[in-house]
């Protein structure tokens, strides 16, 4: 009988170790093949008849514009996997921008050079692209400190009257001098630190420039500003609303060639994607 038995028990313990044995190969294989995931800032501006974009449309585009240049997306997990591409604000309905940022998530690694010249070959009308930056993940996504604005003086062939720039001063300085407003928003009161939300408010013969302190909550908008001091029908009256700048809390010098790249200085009226 003990024969026998040997004879069962020696192929139970030769199963066994080849098993204990594959494990660890296996978790290194896991390892090797994790995704790359690195992230790029892009500047770019929004103007022409793009700016009539909504912000959802303006995320579909780039979206499109990533997959036609036929880049390697980094995707989200889940059932429903997207492009990880974010925006640290959203640009209003009508609203050109000249330093617009996006940030997106790439799976391979590629010279900010090249992703400058592959996105420029598309020439979206509207869309112009000023630099490309590679950012590293211990950085963190975007974060905003302030929101530059310039709203130009309306059309004279489309406003009714004169604009008086010394009643407008004057509406500026005792908005300035309040502690706080109310806007009301959706049917609900929201009151708003006037030292905490507006950093600056200056009047030019060319019109108003205005920075917008940023903030985790609700915060003013242009349109908001120009209620409170009585200049609500400036737009349609054909001022235009200009974000100049996104201002950001943390901005990285571009160091190494090999991780940022710039356009070349483009006409201010060209609404195409600028050349390398």
């Amino acid at each position: 009988m003990s024969p026998l038995q040997n004879d069962s028990e020696s192929p139970t313990t030769s199963d066994a170790s080849p098993a204990n044995t594959e494990q660890p190969v296996a978790d290194e294989t896991a390892q090797a093949v994790a995704p790359l995931r690195l992230r790029y800032r892009i500047r770019f501006s929004k103007d022409g008849l793009l700016r009539w974009t909504s912000h959802r449309d303006l995320a579909r585009l780039w979206e499109r514009l990533l997959r036609r240049a036929q880049l390697s997306l980094s995707m989200t997990e889940g059932f429903h996997p997207k492009p990880r591409i974010s925006f640290p604000s959203a640009l209003a309905l009508g609203v050109s921008g000249q330093r617009e940022v996006v940030e997106l998530d790439l799976s391979e690694d590629i010279l900010a050079a090249d992703l400058l010249e592959k996105l420029s070959s598309d020439r979206q009308p509207g869309l112009c692209l000023h630099s490309v930056q590679r950012i590293p993940q211990s950085a963190g996504k975007a974060k905003l400190r302030e929101l530059q604005y310039t709203i130009s003086l309306p059309d004279p062939e489309l406003y009714e009257s004169n604009v008086d720039l010394n009643n407008v001063q004057q509406a500026m300085d005792e908005l300035m001098q309040q502690s706080s407003v109310t806007i009301e928003r959706k049917k609900k009161q929201q009151t708003f630190s006037i030292k905490e939300q507006i950093n600056a408010l200056k009047l030019s013969d060319q019109g108003i420039q205005l920075h917008l302190a940023a903030s985790d909550g609700a915060t003013l908008k242009p349109s908001d500003v120009l209620d409170l001091i009585g200049c609500a029908d400036w737009v349609s009256g054909g001022s235009k609303i200009t974000r100049t700048d996104v201002v950001l809390q943390r901005e990285l010098e571009p160091a190494d060639p090999e991780l940022f790249a710039q356009t070349n200085p483009s006409s201010p009226d060209d609404d195409t994607i600028g050349e390398v």
